[in-house]
């Protein structure tokens, strides 16, 4: 299996997954979106906020999302919605969550929803959430990546705690314009570029796995074969 090219769209981020196969066609059209600038806030938020919920508890099977903090996104960023009992938080991504070289950066349609465990909630997701209140301030791509470089540095943001991971189990997803609902999937943050060790990306390997430098972490990606309702998701193409 050759490398793949995997941009992060939710941060952990919403991502853009070319497969095997499909690599040029699926690059060509995401290329053919867009999305230049900001769109209007407005396209971005999610009018009715028990929709919002529902959505980001689809994530994670109700075992985990039932108990869940979650949080919802606002004119100034995402506030919590819900209070949880076990330590998870599930929200909506939007399409910052990608890194900011990725051509859908800026796509309002994108709708990532996804479960943080509780090491990822405390070290991973303050991450997008800093992101997204510099991307409500009005702030450039640029700023964005600088104001989080230095947020880094400064230990402002917390290091990341060993277990972090997610779920993205959300039948309803919309990734990017060329992976809308994709496959259901779990992720698991290391700092640092880990996927060497992981045997990612090797001929056979059930495990992909991508650089993310702007959040200074590895981002491996496992598929699993069922949406968080139990159904059975489509099989995998090799």
């Amino acid at each position: 299996m050759q490398k793949k090219t995997i941009r992060f769209l939710p941060l952990a981020f919403l991502l853009h997954v070319v497969l095997p196969g499909a690599i040029c066609q699926a690059r060509t059209q995401a290329e053919k979106a867009s999305y230049p600038a900001m769109a209007a806030v407005a396209q971005y938020l999610i009018p009715d906020r028990n929709s919002e919920i529902a959505l980001a508890r689809s994530a994670a099977p109700p075992s985990i999302s039932d108990g869940a903090e979650v949080m919802v996104l606002g004119p100034k960023g995402f506030t919590t919605a819900v209070k949880g009992t076990n330590g998870f938080l599930c929200l909506v991504e939007r399409s910052w969550g990608a890194a900011t070289d990725e051509p859908e950066f800026w796509n309002p349609k994108v709708r990532s929803p996804i479960c943080f465990n509780p090491p990822a909630a405390r070290t991973f997701a303050p991450i997008f959430l800093m992101k997204t209140k510099l991307v409500m301030a009005g702030e450039s791509k640029t700023e964005i990546v600088k104001e989080t470089a230095s947020a880094l540095d400064k230990k402002e943001l917390p290091e990341l705690e060993p277990g972090a991971m997610a779920y993205m189990l959300s039948k309803q997803q919309y990734l990017s314009d060329s992976g809308m609902s994709w496959h259901p999937h779990l992720m698991f943050f290391v700092s640092g570029d880990a996927a060497k060790s992981w045997g990612a990306n090797l001929a056979g390997s059930p495990v992909i796995a991508a650089d993310d430098p702007e959040e200074r972490a590895t981002i491996f990606l496992v598929w699993v074969g069922k949406w968080s309702d139990g159904t059975l998701a489509p099989p995998i193409v090799h």
